[in-house]
């Protein structure tokens, strides 16, 4: 079983580009926090890339910013490259399958648009009320 579960904060803005085929993919740093020096509480931070697909990927670049605080679930891939000058890489990163907001987004203007993911799926509405 290949499965990763992590909580941290966003290094960076997710950058968001498209395939040749028209796919989104997202990708971005969570900067995971890792205790260490036992009793003493000194905390440091593992980088580890994210990577995410199609509609989760437009959703990440929509929606998550610098900072804020995030759980991803996925699966961790090995891939390997060459670089243009014929030097052999290989990179570590999780492919995300589901991303949790654990904070609300602010948005620069004030209150306006922040997105409160904890109201989601609270408002049930009777069926005749469904547009579709």
């Amino acid at each position: 079983m290949n499965k990763v579960i992590l909580v941290g904060r966003l290094a960076q803005d997710p950058e968001v580009r498209y395939t040749q085929s028209g796919k989104a993919v997202a990708s971005f740093s969570l900067a995971v926090n890792r205790a260490f020096g036992g009793s003493q509480g000194q905390n440091n931070a593992d980088f580890i890339p994210i990577v995410a697909w199609e509609k989760l990927a437009e959703t990440c670049g929509n929606n998550l910013t610098k900072g804020q605080r995030v759980l991803v679930e996925g699966r961790l891939q090995i891939r390997s490259y060459e670089t243009n000058d014929g030097q052999k890489r290989r990179v570590a990163e999780v492919v995300a399958q589901t991303i949790e907001f654990l904070e609300r987004k602010q948005a620069p203007s004030g209150d306006a648009g922040n997105i409160d993911v904890n109201s989601f799926g609270k408002d049930v509405f009777p069926d005749e009320e469904i547009p579709f």
